[in-house]
Parts: structure tokens; C-alpha cells; sequence
């Protein structure tokens, strides 16, 4: 394979986001949505090594903002596929762990580029089956071509660490670090990010010279075909790459578990995570190491506001944090913890920016559109009547109107630190407000929650930051900005406690969790 020379490959730089603030953007985005529903109702099959198989039971991907509008029909796997699945896989690690570094890497740099000829074709598809509108599908694009661009630039470095950080000397010895594959890992991405995410933890294991299995969110697996094929076309070897959606009951217990399976790497909800770290624990019966879990587990984000914030900044970034694809990231500020003498008119200020959000299709670009299916519906909605009880509704409430899952963004106000809408987790258009006597009490107030993945803390006393900085206990810190949009190579993202085993995707040390360091020592 032809790699392109050393010298040749510029330094990392963040994609671009389109402006859609042009018109010619937007036309771009309507044709491309064009194409991609005149693809709807396609056949998926599974992809097994060089196999493409069809099963007769199918995963029905729907769109979430139009429910009679039929995606995909997606082969589902079951325990023989998968089995069949990590044969395959294990048979092609033993070629693709020799292939080199800087040849793996090749194969990210090929695929970055094809992604962005046809960003607004992957954005498109992800809009329909997942709800976003333009910016955020536009958004997920541009970090799963980051992902792509930063790890074979990472995979290239670790494979010439020992001459860029060569190991102290000793005469008489060479001595040597490499960092070598771990095997066959299982990849399970969320449906929330299904682009990126995907992306990303399938790239950053296989570039590191594992091969995977990935099963991808049942209610985001087209998209997820999408990807796999794009990496059929730059040429990446069959069996790198196994694409196995199914149930997570039966397939992805049955891979967590199985002696073979090397690695799990899970983006999803703290119950799953959890599941997963518990089941991969246990030895099984011809299993010849501890397994590695990576988990990425969700949170409970909050946003500190003290009175010498400026206000209408803070107020900006809470609504952004909580609403932006209907609160349906990991990173969504779903509190808001604010100094009682601003509490007020922060609250007056986040209620009005939150009514000014439209509601409806996002292939038409709306503010605010769906939640990505019925189940999600029911238990946010049983959330917004739980909050009813909790604290004061100070708009939304209720249903929104449309041929989808629409909930209007919901504010609560003077919600105590202990109610469930501010310890639990709901991924769903809903903003708790509570009250703090002063910054100190409103940051114990923000640490009182089983998570800690993301925050933000509004102030313009450096001394008051200097403290949040050191107290304020999440993995990923914002001072006077929202706590949603981590840039690949700028934000490392990965959080403490239940958000997970702080991985920091998009980091330096991310590929280290795919790899294992070897030293070599050879008497000169």
C-alpha cells in the first residue's frame, strides 16, 4: 500500500463546521437529504469478514421526527453471527497486527478525506435517523473525519516514540518501548453521537493493530453501515472490521463474555456500562487475561452561575447545554445551580431563550426536534411528571405536536440539589434550576451527584475560578462557556466517578487503551 511520505502529512487541525448561514450551504444540505431518501427502505446485511450476510429477523431503523418514514431494514445478528464473527476476527489480527503503524494510518487519512467529499451525505443520513438538525449532524461529521485525522497521527507517533522519547541509556544494553495490539476487541457505540462515536472507537482500535466487532445502537445502525462501507472502499482488509448489529442481551453478552474477546470499548448508560465492567471481569473457561473495559457512561452536568457572572453569557450557555440535540448528550447541562441573588433573573433570562426554540422536522432545520424513540418518549415524559412534583414548571411541560417524538424543552425552577431531576440522569429536553446561598455552596451543590463528566462555572473573580478549577470535580471543566462541544485534540473527553473510566477520547493517552507497552532489552 502506498502511504503517503512522512514530510507530507500536515499537522493536525480541527474540521471546519459548514456555515449555514449561507445560502448555498443550506441548498447543499437539501440535495444531499434529496438523495438520501431516495435510498430509504435499502436491505442491510451484516458484514463477516469478507461476508456479506443476510438474516431473516431485521432491525426496522425509523425516523424519529417522521415515524412512517422507514430507514433501513437491517440484518440482525444473533450468537451463531457473532461467534462466526469473532473467528473471523481473530483470524485476521494475526495478518493485521504486522501490518505497520504508519500503513494502518494510511488507511484513516484515506477515509477522512473520502468523508469529507460527502459530508453533507453522511450528515443528511445521520439527520434522518437520528433527529439532528443541520448544525449537529453537520457537527458529528466533522468530529468522527477529527477522530480519523488525530488517531493515525497518534497511531504514527507511539510507533516512533522511541525515537522522539527514546529511554534513558545504559552502556551496554539497547533498550526499547513499543506499544503492540491487544487482539480482538468488541466496539459498541451510542445511537446519540452514532457517526462520531462510532467513528472513533472503531478507528482508534483498529489503527492501534486490533480488529473489531462492532455493534452498533439498534436505533442507529444504517449510519453505522455507512462508515463500514467507506472503509470497504479505501481498501481496508475484510475481517478488520465486523459489522454485527443485535440485541445487546444476546449479542453483546455473549461477546463480553467470551474468552476470545480481548477489549470492550462502550459508549451508553451508566446501567449497560456497568453491566459490562461486571460481566468482563469474570474468567472465563480457556480466557488468558483480564480483560480491558473502556466506558464512556453518561452524566448529570451542571452549570455554576455566582453574581459576578456576566448574565446574559451564562444564561446562553445553559440553554445551549441543555437543549442542543434535544438533551441528548452525555454532556447536556441538565442543571443549572445559580447564586440566589442572580437567581431570578438568570432564570427569566434561560425561560425566554428557552420558548424563542422552534420544534419540529430537522430535515427542515428546526431548533428542537425529536427524541430518538418511543422508549426515550415514555421515560422523559415520566420525568417531566416527576419534576411537576419536584419544583416549579416554568415552561414546556408536555408533548410537542408532529408525526415523531417531540417534547417541548422544559425548564423546572427551585428544584432541591436532591430531587431525582437533578441527581438522575434523563437524556431528554429537561433543565432543572436550583437555587445556592453562595458559589461555594452552589459548586458542593454541583459535586453532589454520583457522576462527574462535565461542567461549566460562570464568574469573573479569578479567585473564585482558581478554587472551581481545583474543586469543581469532573473530568472535563469549562470556565464562562457552555459544558457541551468538546473539539477533538482540544477537549480530551472522558469523565469520573459513573461517567466512566475517564478515557479522554480525542486525547494523547487514548490510543494507550487499545495498545500495550512492550520493552525489549538486548545486551550490545
Amino acid at each position: 500500500m502506498t502511504t503517503t511520505p512522512i514530510n507530507e502529512i500536515k499537522p493536525y487541525a480541527n474540521e471546519p463546521f459548514t456555515d449555514f448561514g449561507k445560502p448555498e450551504n443550506v441548498e447543499a444540505m437539501k440535495e444531499a437529504i434529496a438523495k438520501v431518501k431516495s435510498e430509504l427502505g435499502r436491505n442491510y446485511p451484516l458484514k463477516v469478514g469478507g461476508q456479506k450476510i443476510e438474516t431473516e429477523a431485521k432491525i426496522t431503523s425509523v425516523n424519529p421526527g417522521n415515524v412512517d418514514e422507514v430507514i433501513g431494514f437491517v440484518s440482525k445478528a444473533d450468537r451463531e453471527v457473532a461467534e462466526r464473527a469473532m473467528q473471523a476476527a481473530l483470524a485476521t489480527f494475526e495478518t493485521w497486527k504486522k501490518v505497520p503503524a504508519r500503513e494502518r494510518a494510511e488507511y484513516l487519512f484515506k477515509a477522512a478525506r473520502l468523508m469529507r467529499e460527502r459530508k453533507h451525505e453522511f450528515s443528511a443520513l445521520m439527520l434522518l435517523e437520528s433527529g439532528k438538525n443541520y448544525v449537529e449532524a453537520d457537527v458529528d461529521t466533522a468530529e468522527a473525519i477529527d477522530f480519523m485525522e488525530f488517531y493515525a497521527r497518534e497511531m504514527i507517533r507511539l510507533s516512533t516514540i522511541d525515537e522522539t522519547m527514546p529511554l534513558a541509556k545504559i552502556p551496554g544494553e539497547d533498550n526499547r518501548l513499543t506499544y503492540i495490539p491487544l487482539g480482538v476487541g468488541v466496539v459498541i457505540p451510542p445511537w446519540n453521537f452514532p457517526l462520531a462515536i462510532c467513528v472513533g472507537m472503531t478507528t482508534a482500535a483498529i489503527v492501534s493493530g486490533n480488529t473489531v466487532l462492532l455493534k452498533p445502537a439498534s436505533t442507529t445502525p444504517v449510519i453505522a453501515h455507512k462508515f463500514v462501507e467507506m472503509m470497504e472502499e479505501v481498501g481496508l482488509p475484510a475481517g478488520v472490521i465486523n459489522y454485527i448489529p443485535g440485541s445487546g442481551a444476546e449479542v453483546g453478552d455473549f461477546l463480553t463474555t467470551h474468552p476470545k474477546t480481548r477489549f470492550v470499548s462502550f459508549t451508553g448508560s451508566k446501567e449497560v456500562g456497568l453491566r459490562i465492567n461486571k460481566l468482563a471481569a469474570d474468567t472465563a473457561p480457556g480466557q488468558i487475561w483480564i480483560k480491558r473495559v473502556v466506558a464512556e457512561m453518561g452524566g448529570k452536568d451542571g452549570i455554576v452561575v455566582d453574581e459576578t457572572a456576566d448574565l446574559d453569557a451564562a444564561a446562553a450557555a445553559i440553554a445551549a447545554s441543555a437543549f442542543g440535540f434535544q438533551g441528548q448528550k452525555c454532556s447536556a447541562g441538565s442543571r443549572a445551580i445559580i447564586v440566589e441573588s442572580v437567581y431570578d433573573e438568570v432564570a427569566e433570562r434561560v425561560v425566554k431563550l428557552t420558548e424563542q426554540l422552534q420544534i419540529g422536522l430537522p430535515e427542515l432545520n428546526f431548533a428542537s426536534g425529536p427524541v430518538i424513540d418511543n422508549v426515550s418518549y415514555a421515560r422523559i415524559l415520566d420525568y417531566i411528571e416527576i419534576g411537576k412534583s419536584e419544583g416549579t414548571l416554568l415552561t414546556g411541560g408536555a408533548k410537542a405536536p408532529g408525526n415523531g417524538y417531540y417534547i417541548q424543552p422544559t425548564v423546572f425552577g427551585d428544584v432541591s440539589p436532591k430531587a431525582r431531576i437533578m441527581q438522575e440522569e434523563i437524556f431528554g429536553p429537561v433543565l432543572a434550576l436550583a437555587k445556592a446561598k453562595d458559589w461555594r455552596e452552589a459548586i458542593d451543590m454541583y459535586n453532589d451527584t454520583e457522576f462527574g463528566l462535565t461542567g461549566s462555572y460562570f464568574s469573573a473573580d479569578e479567585d473564585r475560578i482558581a478554587e472551581a478549577l481545583e474543586t469543581v470535580h469532573c473530568g472535563n471543566l469549562y470556565v464562562n462557556r457552555k459544558c457541551t462541544g468538546a473539539l477533538v485534540g482540544v477537549h480530551p473527553f472522558g469523565g469520573f466517578n459513573m461517567s466512566g473510566t475517564d478515557s479522554k477520547a480525542g486525547g494523547y493517552d487514548y490510543l494507550l487503551l487499545f495498545t500495550q507497552a512492550k520493552l525489549t532489552s538486548r545486551k550490545a
